[in-house]
């Protein structure tokens, strides 16, 4: 495997060796070189933003969508559920809008994020598995892929640049 950046993450270290190369597979001894050494204190300085952005794209396209729900009324998600078999659907319809608003806002703001994002991922779990799994992965793709994103937001948590962090407590 020459040539794969690995970070390995031992108590106290960041994946970084000594001279801020990283660890190296297939090589012995070797470091990955930046070809523009000018911008290793761009990256140093916004290392630690990459799982924000994740955390609050991914938060926000749900909230768009949910927000639309909102729009459009809760009486078009209930009966949607009910059309798939998905039973109580009027309770679960208003679980549905909860997650993609106040559940996405609260994963943007990382208040809760644990929580909300191992909801939304249960949603999205449900809505490709028993909804779109039936009309092939296409219709199931983006929902298997949003699953997978909250799923991972929900093991890491709120992470640095959070309200959970702030508060000091997360679930």
């Amino acid at each position: 495997m020459r040539g794969v950046v690995v970070k390995e993450h031992a108590a106290g270290q960041s994946g970084r060796t000594n001279n801020g190369g990283y660890a190296m597979f297939g090589r012995a001894g070797g470091e990955l070189r930046l070809l523009f050494p000018g911008l290793a204190g761009f990256y140093a300085t916004v290392a630690d933003l990459w799982y924000p952005m994740i955390r609050i794209v991914f938060s926000a396209s749900l909230l768009f969508h949910g927000w639309g729900k909102v729009a459009a009324g809760q009486f078009t998600v209930g009966p949607g559920l009910a059309k798939y078999g998905i039973e109580p659907h009027t309770p679960l319809g208003y679980v549905v809008v909860f997650n993609e608003t106040i559940g996405a806002l609260c994963v943007i703001l990382g208040l809760g994020t644990r929580f909300f994002a191992a909801a939304i991922a249960i949603e999205m779990a449900v809505i490709a598995f028993k909804v779109k799994m039936s009309l092939g992965y296409g219709q199931m793709e983006l929902f298997v892929l949003f699953g997978i994103v909250f799923f991972a937001i929900a093991l890491h948590g709120g992470g640095s640049y959070s309200l959970d962090r702030k508060i000091g407590k997360e679930i």
